[in-house]
């Protein structure tokens, strides 16, 4: 027994990864991730390609950018949004993976 509790997780980790997921339990950010995994994009190319309104795309990508799941790049006016980081990317590509076996 004190073998398997020195294995699971630590709560601090747990309840890190349970906003993790929370983020990627919105249709709106996964698509906003998904488009992301493809490249760098602004807002105004997101608004577009998701037609939504600008401010609810940037509103969704503070929340992401909370849990760390993107990062933003200024160049003059404009913020370019990337994921920040591979894990994310596999993470994006394991669970859109794993719903077209569903």
């Amino acid at each position: 027994m004190a073998r398997l509790q020195a294995l699971a997780p630590k709560l601090s980790q747990v309840e890190i990864a349970v906003e993790i997921f929370k983020a990627l339990g919105d249709p709106t950010r996964l698509r906003i991730l998904h488009l992301l995994s493809q490249g760098e994009l602004c807002v105004c190319n997101l608004a577009a390609a998701l037609t939504m309104n600008p401010s609810a795309i940037s509103h969704q990508l503070r929340l992401l950018r909370t849990q760390r799941l993107i990062r933003a790049r200024r160049d003059g006016r404009r913020i370019f949004y990337a994921l920040d980081d591979d894990h994310i990317e596999r993470l994006l590509a394991e669970g859109f993976k794993h719903a077209s076996h569903r």
